[in-house]
């Protein structure tokens, strides 16, 4: 109790630059602790209805009912969003084919729009994957450096005290040099869980983005030997 109530008196005896500096570091640590919590909740979503969304898809279900059945079941979710965009790219070309080419879609003409819709799709849903992964980045980097400011700044001013006062004990140096130092103290504590959350994202996004892009590729391999089924 008697540390954490030094360091509370530390903080609240602080110059004004070295208080606003860690209000800035709280806030910006609030801010990462926000975007772990909200990415770490996605991300295990996105998971678990990938896996649910294969197993349906390659389950052997109809592709009619697979789309029918997003709305309810994957509502706004990567990977059957991607399906969703490249089979009714796939419906959208067959309905405006000519009456009397209806059953005869180009399959060069057809794979590519196709191929479009899905790296189109694939695209948002990485993008909307990785929203906000450059904050943690960004305060993983800064943050010790905006605490290192305010431990310069808590030095510069104590030794200022000091050639006041003119006093260079131990005990009148001391204070101003552990409130200085509070500053680094605050900006690892920001830096270090969004630097490790950051590596944890990017590696799961990555991951997550090899399964849409493979999904994408076989998707785009059934929905070939159907147009060449259906132009021979």
């Amino acid at each position: 109790m008697t540390e954490q109530l030094s360091v509370f008196t530390l903080i609240l005896d602080a110059g004004i630059v070295v208080k606003g500096v860690l209000v800035l570091l709280l806030i910006l640590s609030i801010a990462s602790w926000g975007i772990i919590f909200n990415k770490w909740r996605i991300y295990r979503k996105v998971r678990k209805e990938a896996v649910s969304f294969s197993d349906t898809f390659w389950g052997g279900t109809d592709m009619e009912q697979v789309l029918a059945s997003i709305p309810k079941q994957y509502p706004n979710s990567p990977l059957p969003n991607i399906f969703q965009a490249g089979y009714r790219e796939y419906i959208r070309q067959r309905h405006d084919s000519r009456p009397s080419t209806a059953k005869h879609i180009i399959a060069g003409d057809g794979l590519d729009g196709i191929h479009r819709a899905l790296d189109a799709a694939l695209s948002r849903e990485l993008e909307a994957l990785s929203r906000h992964l450059s904050f943690l980045a960004t305060v993983g980097s800064t943050a010790p450096f905006i605490g290192l400011f305010g431990t310069v700044w808590g030095i510069l001013t104590a030794f200022q005290g000091i050639a006041v006062s003119q006093n260079t004990s131990l005990t009148a140096v001391a204070p101003g040099i552990a409130e200085a130092l509070v500053a680094t103290a605050f900006g690892l504590v920001a830096a270090i869980p969004a630097v490790v959350a950051y590596n944890k994202f990017t590696t799961d996004l990555k991951r997550q983005a090899a399964g849409m892009e493979q999904f994408a590729s076989e998707f785009l391999n059934i929905m070939s030997r159907h147009i060449r089924r259906a132009t021979s």
